[in-house]
């Protein structure tokens, strides 16, 4: 197996970050394909916590996807928490109908996602959809004030996803608000991701294939859930959007754009040809990656070992969960 350690600057700053770093791990199989995973966990992440990253790379290497039951899927546009004139120059790429907007992002206002939501809407239009993440950072009586304003602003929500962290506020919140609530950390960083499910927590599931552990995990996971499923990108290259894009593709019910956008992110990509979004759609497809992308991409010495350690403590995690 190769292994290849990248590192891209990002358009504007998510999650923090501005650079996205991760391994490219790659095998030629029977048929003389090369096949590709993307391992590529948060910094800030435990080996406990990067593992199902690990095992969804592997997966993604050995080509054990399901086969799919479309040739594309809807997605949505992602908007950072940037200015009114930043959103609309980023909602205006790509051909989506729907908007995901962060929000709630520290050191900005509510006035700031006011504005931001406001412009998405007049640039998109009426007929668009635009649903707000807040990635768990208000309180519950901070959530139950903020989300009737953000639905006004917004001319309307599809639904705001993890308003708050803990499951059981975020069930009271479901309750108190007009407006549907999805689940992403309360399922991908739960002990028990069913909880959402058992407290009658949110009204659409967010999974994302790296953190669940695979393509096939997050598949189980959308049947036992019983909820409709949005497929969500970890922030990932083309070549972990593919995964993505395979659990999209395999899902017997898709009701919701999902957000795979984000190689829109990027200021370059892994891939010989971006899966980026025409017309709303990202198609069903295998990525290729050329030794020029893999040298012109390669992350500095320093980062790279630190990467490889990284991989090696997380195997050693994996090999003491197997004893």
């Amino acid at each position: 197996m190769s292994v290849h350690v990248w590192s891209v600057p990002l358009r504007n700053r998510f999650r923090g970050i501005t650079v996205r770093e991760g391994v490219l791990m790659g095998r030629r199989g029977d048929d003389g394909i090369t096949r590709w995973g993307e391992f590529s966990p948060f910094l800030e992440y435990s080996p406990e916590v990067a593992l199902p990253w690990l095992r969804a790379a592997e997966e993604a290497v050995a080509g054990d996807w399901p086969v799919p039951l479309r040739s594309s899927v809807p997605v949505n546009v992602t908007v950072p928490a940037v200015g009114p004139e930043r959103a609309r120059e980023i909602v205006a790429r790509g051909g989506c109908t729907t908007a995901k907007v962060k929000v709630a992002d520290p050191g900005q206002t509510l006035a700031d996602d006011i504005a931001r939501l406001e412009a998405v809407r007049d640039a998109m239009g009426p007929g668009a959809k635009i649903r707000i993440d807040v990635n768990g950072l208000w309180d519950l009586d901070t959530a139950i004030a903020s989300i009737p304003v953000l639905d006004r602003a917004a001319g309307g929500l599809e639904y705001v996803e993890q308003p708050v962290m803990d499951v059981e506020e975020l069930a009271k919140v479901r309750r108190r608000v007009d407006v549907p609530i999805a689940a992403d950390e309360s399922i991908r960083r739960a002990e028990d991701p069913y909880r959402v499910r058992d407290l009658e927590a949110a009204d659409v599931a967010v999974l994302k294939v790296q953190p669940l552990g695979g393509v096939r995990a997050c598949l189980r996971i959308a049947e036992d859930i019983g909820l409709p499923v949005v497929v969500s990108s970890a922030l990932e290259s083309s070549v972990g959007i593919a995964a993505g894009v395979a659990l999209a593709a395999a899902l017997p019910d898709l009701q919701h754009a999902c957000g795979l956008a984000t190689v829109q992110m990027f200021t370059a990509d892994l891939a010989d040809e971006p899966l980026l979004p025409v017309a709303g759609h990202l198609p069903v497809r295998d990525v290729t990656v050329s030794e020029e992308i893999l040298r012109r991409l390669a992350a500095p010495s320093d980062r790279a070992a630190h990467w490889v350690r990284r991989m090696a403590a997380v195997r050693t995690v994996g090999e003491d969960h197997s004893l």
